[in-house]
């Protein structure tokens, strides 16, 4: 008997959006420098020991540089005990949809599951723009969107679906 052994592909990729929470009113700071306020910091580990409760494997974290994003980036990294270098792409500070899509395009194929944590307006948009979201993104909020495609580059409105969108309950 002759024993044939393939490697099943992995036919979904699958993208967590996170959206930093409450910054601090430091008027005096650039938006870009602003850190998360102490509640924003508080909810915000709070929102990645629940989303690290699910057990779910994250292969990368890509985020804007921006101190909150940054922090709230590191956050979700220490809670998920992600060992791994975190991705920070300056273009994510201000992105426009298109430069959010490129980003998750070219993203390398052996990621199968990614978390972006970003800014709005633009992360509604691209929520907008992938599966016809019709609110506000908030802050704090996380949002699932599944690929049905093995490859970055072939994410497209066609193949994605919204499979969860939940708001801070803290």
């Amino acid at each position: 008997i002759k024993l044939l052994f393939f490697k099943l592909r992995v036919k979904m990729k699958k993208l967590y959006i996170v959206r930093h929470t409450q910054k601090e009113e430091e008027f005096t700071k650039d938006d870009y420098d602003r850190d998360l306020s102490p509640e924003g910091l508080e909810k915000a580990k709070l929102i990645a020991e629940n989303f690290a409760k699910k057990n779910i494997p994250i292969d990368l974290i890509v985020a804007s540089p921006a101190i909150r994003t940054k922090k709230t980036a590191e956050i979700f990294a220490d809670a998920l005990d992600y060992k791994k270098s975190i991705m920070y792409n300056e273009v994510l500070y201000m992105a426009f949809v298109n430069e959010l899509f490129e980003t998750i395009s070219y993203t390398f194929d052996t990621v199968n599951s990614m978390l972006l944590v970003g800014h709005n307006p633009s992360l509604t948009a691209l929520a907008i723009t992938l599966v016809g979201f019709k609110e506000k993104f908030e802050q704090g909020a996380i949002m699932q969107i599944i690929f049905d495609c093995d490859s970055w580059i072939d994410i497209s409105v066609e193949n994605a679906k919204l499979v969860s969108y939940e708001l801070p309950n803290i």
